[in-house]
């Protein structure tokens, strides 16, 4: 029970502080200890609501430390995350804002809206700083429909908790250069959803080929990239079978030419 001063209400996070539970706090880092990273996610908007993808490699230092990794999760039915950076911190931030979300909507009984998602998100990111500041670094990007607007919206976020809504595309992690070239040249306002897919696969295909810890498709192994939609009907992922032949398409018309 807490005083009517001190009453959490629907924030999780809050709680989690006043009963001495919270998970972000400065931590002693061995130099000579090497954490798994996840590395390339992209996101973008288009015609329907957005689309978010992530590579599934995570490394340590100059190994592969996994290989199917999924940096692509579902927030809520109507939201996603991707991230990119220090993989352990990064997926108990994840677990803790979905409990936050469905926490609110207990309370509250009705769901947050996009903007507030976002908003609880970055203070997320923002308690992780003293970590950050030592190496265990969570950047992660937030996407979603917007029932206001009727339209996908995306952020991303740096390492202080600022938020940064993106118009069209971003890109996060170490190949966000290559990706977001592609997207760069590519996107359209009026693209389809699964134009906005094949886009994204393009994109994280082309970052893998230029950046070693950004990782491809591994048909021998089945493990493709993590790709989903998220429009007025929510979230829904890409199967496997139809990323294989996504990138069989690419690799045939990356070796024609």
């Amino acid at each position: 029970m807490f005083a009517a001063g001190a009453d959490p209400g629907a924030n999780f996070g809050e709680l989690l502080r006043r009963v001495g539970l919270s998970p972000f706090e400065s931590v002693v880092i061995d130099n000579d200890l090497v954490i798994p990273h996840a590395t390339t996610c992209v996101a973008m908007r288009c015609k329907d609501g957005v689309v978010m993808a992530g590579d599934r490699r995570a490394t340590s230092g100059h190994l592969i430390s996994h290989r199917s990794m999924e940096k692509v999760v579902q927030a809520d039915e109507f939201s996603g995350v991707a991230i990119a950076g220090a993989a352990g911190p990064a997926m108990e931030m994840i677990k803790l804002f979905q409990l936050q979300l469905e926490h609110y909507e207990k309370v509250e009984g009705q769901t947050l809206s996009l903007e507030g998602k976002a908003n609880q998100l970055s203070m997320f990111v923002r308690n992780n700083l003293p970590a950050a500041m030592q190496g265990l670094v969570v950047v992660p990007i937030f996407a979603g429909f917007d029932f206001f607007s009727q339209t996908g919206r995306l952020w991303d976020y740096d390492v202080t908790g600022g938020r940064y809504e993106e118009k069209d595309f971003v890109a996060t992690g170490s190949g966000m250069l290559h990706a977001g070239t592609v997207m760069r040249v590519a996107w359209r306002r009026d693209l389809a959803v699964d134009d906005a897919v094949k886009l994204c696969a393009r994109a994280l295909w082309e970052a893998s080929d230029a950046d070693s810890a950004t990782g491809g498709p591994d048909a021998l192994r089945n493990i493709y990239p993590v790709i989903a939609s998220i429009t007025r009907s929510g979230w829904s992922p890409v199967a496997d079978e139809v990323l294989a032949k996504i990138y069989k398409d690419i690799a045939k018309e990356v070796g024609a030419r």
